[in-house]
C-alpha cells in the first residue's frame, strides 16, 4: 500500500477520534458558560500538539508493545486494524453510543496480527485491558471524593474557576494518554520512532475538525444521557477523570477518556443519590464498551486471514 494512502487513513483515524472523543470532553461542561465550545476545541488542539514534546510514553506503548511495522506485512496489518477499529466505532456512534476508540484499536491491532499469524504480546494486551477496565472505576471513586469537596468550596463564580481548572486538567490528561493513539498510528505509518512537531500539529488539526463535528451527538449522550446532570456534576467529572487518566499516563497505559468521564459522571451522581443515574442509558454504553474490543478483534482477524490467504 502506498505511503499516501496509509497517511490518508491515519488522517481519517485522527478525524474520527475527534468525533468520538472531542465531543465527549467538551460535553460535560456545556452547562457552564465559562469556556465556549470554540475555545475548548482550541485548548484541546493545543495540548494534543504540544504534549508529545513533553512525553509520548503512551504512543510508544502502541508502537513497541502492542504492534510494529517490522516485516513485509506490517503495513497490511496496520491498515486492516485501523479500518476495523473505524468501522466498529462508526457503527456504535451511529447509534448514539460513544465508545472507546482505544479499546477498538487495541482489539483490532491484536486481531490483525493474530489473523496474519504474527506474534502478539499477550502480557502487553492484558496490561492495557486491566488498566482500561480499572480507569472508569477509579474515575468514579475520585468523583465521589471530589464532589464532596466541591460542595464545600465551589459556589457561583468559584464553580466557573473550578471548571476552567478541571477542563484544563482534562485536556492535559487526554493529550498525555488517550489522544496519543492518533500519534501512534502516524508514527507506525511513517516509520517514526519519535514524533516530529509538524506531525503533532497535523494530528491536532485533524482532531479539532472531528471534535467540532462530533460535539452535538456525543454531547447529548454524556451530558444528559447518563445522569440528570447539573454543572457541579460536570466539573466533578472533569477533575476526577483528568486525575485518573494522568495517573495512567505515568505508567504508559493507554485508557479511554470517554470511559473514564462516564465513570466519573456515574460516581458524581451516586454520591448524591443512586436514583440520579439513568441506569438504562449507562448500561447501554457499558454494553457498547464490552462489544468494542472483541468485535474489533474478530473483524480485523477475519479480514487479515482472508487477505493472507489471497496474498501469501
Amino acid at each position: 500500500m502506498s505511503l499516501v494512502a496509509l497517511t490518508s487513513l491515519a488522517g481519517l483515524f485522527a478525524v474520527v477520534t475527534g468525533v468520538n472523543d472531542g465531543g465527549a470532553l467538551l460535553a460535560i461542561g456545556l452547562k457552564i458558560p465559562s469556556i465556549p465550545p470554540a475555545t475548548g476545541v482550541i485548548m484541546m488542539m493545543v495540548t494534543v500538539a504540544l504534549m508529545p514534546l513533553v512525553t509520548y510514553q503512551v504512543a510508544k506503548t502502541f508502537t513497541t508493545r502492542l504492534t510494529s511495522m517490522e516485516g513485509p506485512y506490517g503495513q497490511i496489518t496496520l491498515t486492516v486494524a485501523v479500518l476495523a477499529a473505524l468501522a466498529v466505532v462508526a457503527a456504535l456512534n451511529n447509534q448514539g453510543l460513544p465508545t472507546s476508540l482505544t479499546l477498538a484499536i487495541v482489539g483490532a491491532l491484536t486481531g490483525a496480527r493474530l489473523g496474519w499469524d504474527l506474534p502478539v504480546s499477550g502480557g502487553a494486551v492484558l496490561f492495557v485491558l486491566a488498566v482500561a477496565m480499572a480507569a472508569p472505576f477509579v474515575g468514579g471513586l475520585l468523583a465521589v471524593l471530589t464532589i464532596r469537596l466541591l460542595v464545600r468550596l465551589a459556589h457561583g463564580r468559584t464553580l466557573r474557576q473550578w471548571h476552567r481548572a478541571g477542563f484544563t486538567l482534562q485536556c492535559l490528561a487526554y493529550a498525555a494518554n488517550d489522544g496519543q493513539k492518533m500519534l501512534a498510528v502516524f508514527m507506525l505509518t511513517l516509520g517514526l520512532s519519535s514524533p516530529p512537531f509538524p506531525v503533532c500539529l497535523a494530528v491536532a488539526a485533524l482532531f479539532g475538525i472531528g471534535a467540532l463535528y462530533g460535539l452535538p451527538r456525543a454531547g447529548r449522550t454524556l451530558s444528559r444521557g447518563i445522569i440528570a446532570s447539573r454543572p457541579l456534576h460536570g466539573v466533578t467529572a472533569e477533575l476526577a477523570s483528568g486525575a485518573a487518566v494522568i495517573g495512567c499516563s505515568a505508567i504508559g497505559a493507554p485508557v479511554s477518556m470517554t470511559q473514564t468521564i462516564a465513570g466519573a459522571l456515574i460516581g458524581a451522581g451516586m454520591a448524591e443519590s443512586a436514583g440520579r443515574v439513568r441506569w438504562h442509558a449507562a448500561t447501554k454504553i457499558v454494553l457498547a464498551w464490552m462489544l468494542t474490543l472483541p468485535v474489533s478483534g474478530l473483524l480485523a482477524a477475519a479480514a487479515a486471514l482472508i487477505l493472507r490467504r489471497v496474498i501469501v
